[in-house]
Formats: structure tokens, sequence, C-alpha cells
């Protein structure tokens, strides 16, 4: 760190006078040796018609000071030099920063803080993916389910911590962006080939994934308002799709990632007041007669082993938003004396406090109601299936509305590297930032596309444990590489095993849970009905 700042290094190594053995001076230490201070009648004790010290009466220590009136100058300029030292100790070291950045709506604003982090994690790690939870269980039963839940927690918090390290590990340096550090890491060509289709997959999936739950929850919570005997005509499946599309593409508007605090914490009160809902109301009706909580029983050794990895790949689709982590923490300030890993960090506490709040009770409280009759779409689809006329429509009613509250409010935040992307290869290209219309443009083009996605693949939602296996190396096996590599700790040392080892792990996992998802839905005979929403 003293390199980059030389002038820092030079105030700190200048040795302190001693007090009461000479007079102390005013003067900014690196003057002290100024020729022409040195000269300076002001500055001699003795003699040449200087201004003497006075001298010490007997019986009495008088201590040896300046006179106040004898350093007009050297104050001004002691103050301006103190003034730069704290300058230099806030600012920290200068960050390079690319100039690029100011122009892109991940890092256009710089002013978040441990609530914005909190919000943003929040709302990128519970939602609709946490009510599948239940359907884990159903192959993996109530211990190793549970076991299952919990290491992955653990896990996926460490590497939470290690991307949140890595993000200024290169001092100067901020990594904004997940693929920014994995070329950082493994080198440009090999991190855009082992991370770009994750990220962009997590993200544009996730939001296409928002679109399919979102629309058919906007067509469900009319059902519900409009009641049986309602004489409107509804709308179809498409144009709930593109009703929920036109209202997050309006959302969409806001400008940068800061921008969208809000809307993160709308989205992550909603989620977790459905979450404590959902599994509320199902634990309140009592399980459903002849409940079974046995593991599924399967044909073959070969189908079980499926099961047991499509329930792993479930858990994993729930802890997402890795690819987010370091994007948050981009938006926040940094010096060298208040790094932004500090209040990133304590924000992150919070949310996956809040976040395991809302897993375990949902994961466990379903399983107990409907056990293995729990439907494959989760425990929101079991809560209309068997409750609908012992319920007040009032609370399914708002239970469906929290729901497509919060997928508007995901959409956001999980579309944002996406605009981030598309508004950098005009800025790239131009060396001039985006123009309001053409921001606004490429936002509706994406919003478009998902739109299109959504209505061709309506069966994505299905697909919760093919997803969590190709997204389950940026969330657990990646940042232990990029840990081991950046950071090199000693060959052989605890975090050598624990880092190589975990990553190996989540790659291996990884290439199991895509490989037994895909022959799972060869299995099942997945009914892919192309156009045709439900």
């Amino acid at each position: 760190m003293d390199e980059e700042i030389p002038e820092l290094r030079e105030l700190r190594s200048i040795p302190v006078t001693p007090r009461g053995l000479t007079p102390a001076i005013s003067a900014p230490p690196s003057q002290l040796h100024s020729p022409s201070l040195t000269r300076s009648p002001l500055l001699t004790p003795t003699g040449g018609g200087g201004i003497k010290t006075p001298a010490r009466t007997s019986g009495a220590r008088t201590p040896l000071r300046t006179p106040r009136f004898m350093t007009p100058l050297a104050s001004p300029m002691r103050r301006a030099v103190v003034s730069m030292r704290g300058y230099l100790e806030d600012v920290g070291h200068l960050t390079r920063l690319d100039p690029q950045d100011q122009w892109l709506p991940i890092t256009e604003s710089r002013n978040g803080n441990a609530y914005y982090s909190a919000f943003h994690t929040l709302s990128s790690g519970v939602g609709f993916q946490a009510l599948v939870l239940p359907v884990a269980f159903t192959f993996l039963g109530w211990t190793w389910g549970i076991i299952c839940l919990t290491i992955a927690f653990i896990w996926q918090m460490y590497t939470l911590w290690i991307l949140i390290q890595l993000h200024e590990s290169v001092p100067g340096t901020r990594y904004c962006r997940y693929l920014q550090l994995t070329m950082a890491t493994f080198g440009e060509k090999l991190g855009k080939v082992v991370a770009l289709f994750p990220t962009m997959y997590l993200s544009a999936g996730t939001c296409t994934a928002l679109i399919i739950v979102g629309g058919g929850s906007l067509k469900l919570f009319f059902e519900i308002v409009c009641g049986p005997n309602c004489g409107s005509k509804p709308l179809t499946a498409i144009e709930w799709y593109l009703v929920f599309v036109c209202l997050a593409v309006v959302l969409a508007q806001l400008p940068n990632l800061n921008s969208i605090a809000g809307i993160s914490l709308i989205g992550a009160v909603t989620a977790v007041i459905y979450c404590t809902m959902i599994w509320t109301i199902s634990v309140a009706k009592g399980r459903l007669p002849g409940v079974s909580y046995e593991p599924v029983k399967a044909k073959s050794d070969i189908a079980r082993v499926l099961g047991v990895l499509n329930a792993l790949g479930i858990i994993a689709f729930a802890f997402r938003g890795h690819n987010l982590v370091l994007e948050i923490q981009g938006t926040m300030p940094s010096t060298l004396k208040h790094p932004s890993h500090v209040p990133m960090w304590r924000g992150v506490k919070v949310a996956y406090l809040i976040i395991a709040m809302c897993l375990y009770p949902i994961a466990i409280g379903g399983y107990w109601a409907y056990g293995n009759m729990i439907p494959p779409n989760g425990v929101l689809t079991a809560l209309y299936a068997f409750h609908t006329k012992d319920t007040a429509r009032s609370l399914l009613g708002l239970t469906t509305l929290l729901v497509v509250i919060n997928c508007l409010s995901c959409f956001q935040i999980y579309a944002m590297p996406v605009f981030d992307n598309l508004e950098s290869g005009y800025t790239s290209k131009h060396n001039k930032p985006c123009p309001r219309w053409l921001r606004s443009g490429f936002r509706a083009f994406f919003g478009g596309v998902a739109f299109l996605i959504a209505v061709a693949f309506p069966f994505l939602s299905s697909l919760a444990g093919l997803i969590g296996g190709i997204a389950l190396p940026v969330t657990l096996a990646y940042p232990c590489f990029m840990w081991a590599l950046i950071k090199k700790p000693e060959r052989y040392s605890a975090m050598w095993y624990i880092n190589w080892g975990l990553g190996c792990l989540g790659v291996l996992l990884s290439i199991l849970l895509v490989a037994g998802g895909i022959w799972s839905l060869i299995d099942t005979g997945l009914k892919l009905h192309f156009f045709k929403p439900n």
C-alpha cells in the first residue's frame, strides 16, 4: 500500500520530536529541513536579533513553548498538510476505475450501504425457488433433507464470504462484476467459457421463470378475486404474461442498481410475508389424510439415484444469487479506512439470517403438511390444490398478490446484469453514455425476448433440478478456485485443501446434477408443451 502513496509513507516516516527538549515548531514535518525556514529569525532561539525563548525562573519549571504569534505562516501550512493526510487516509488506495463504469447501470451510482446490501441480497436470495424445497424432501426424507439443506447453506455462506473478500483482492482494482473476476482469475478466454453462459443463464433464465410464475400468479389472482361465478371473460395465460412483462419493463426504467433499492426492499418484504403465510396456513390446516414421509420408491436403483440428484439440484437452485454479489458490492464506496467488504458482509449476514428463517420453515412445514403428496411445482400449488375450499379467499388472494409483487421486484435485480452488458457494448464502441431513449429501448427489447422465451418454453419453472445443476458452479465451485488462485494459500495448508476440495466437489456435483436432471426428464416424460402455457 505504501508503494502507491509515497507521500503518505513520507509523512509516517518522520520521527516525532520529543516534547520538552526543543521548542514545539508549528511547521509541517516536510518543511523541517527547509533552508529558508531554518534561517528565519522566527525560528532562532537566541542571538542575531531574533526573539529569545523565555528563560526559566528559579524554583519552577516553565515548559518551553513557541508563542502563538510566532507561527502565522506555519499554521495554515500545517493545517493544509494535515487535511491532505486525512484525505489520503479517507481515499486510501486510489482505485483505478474504468471510465465507462460511470456510464453503466451497475456502477453508475456508488452511494450504497449495508442496508442496500441487505435489501438486494434478500430480494435475490429468497423467492419462488424456496417454494419447491419440500419436493426435495420427498426424495431425501427428513434426516437427509435437513442435513443436505444445512450443508448447502453453510457452503454457500462460505463462498459468499470469498466473493466479498475478492472484490478488492488486487490493491487499486475493484471487480464489480462476476465475469470480470473470473476473467482475471482464469484468463480472458477461459473465464468467458466457464462463466459467461452460467451467469447470463442465471439472469435471463431467472427473468423468464419469473415471467412464467408471475404471469401465472396474476391469472390465478384474477380467478380468486372474480370468484367461481365471474361473468367476465378472463385473459389467456399468454396475455397475462404480457401484462406482467409490461409492468416489469415500466419498473425497469429506473436508471441503476442503487435506484432500485426501494423495489428490492418491497420484494424482500413480500417474499418473507408470503413464505410465512404459506407454511403457516399449511401447518395450521394439519396434515393431509394418508400422508406419508417415506422417500419416494423408485423402480430401480438408477431411478433412485436420479431422484436424489434431482433433489440436490432443487436445493442448489434455492441458493441462487451469487452472480449478483460483486455487482451489489460494486455500488458501494470503498476507501482504505472504510473498505466496501465491511458493510457488504454486514448486510449479507442479516439477509441470510432472514433467508434461513424462510427456507427452513417452508421446507420442513410444507413437507410435514403434504408429505409425498406435494405437487412437483411446490407448496404454493399444494396450498391451492388442497385448501381452496377451507381457506378464506382473501388469504389466498393476498398470498397470490404478494407472489406477483415479489416476482416484479426480483425481475429488476436479475435483469440488471443484462442491461449492463447491453449498454457496455454501446459505450465501449462509441465512448459515451447511452442516451435515455436507447437505454429504454434496450430494456424493452430484453423484456420482449424474455416474454417470447416464456411463451415458447412455459415448462421452465418445472426444471428446478436441472437449472440448479447448471448454476451450481457459479455458487459453490468457482469462488473456491478463485480464492486458491488469487490468494495462493500455502500448499497443503488447511485453506489450500478446503478450497481445492470444495471446488472440485462442486464441479463434480454439477456434472452429476445436470446429467441426472436430463435423464430424469427423459425417464419421467416431461410434457414439452411448446407455445402452450397453461
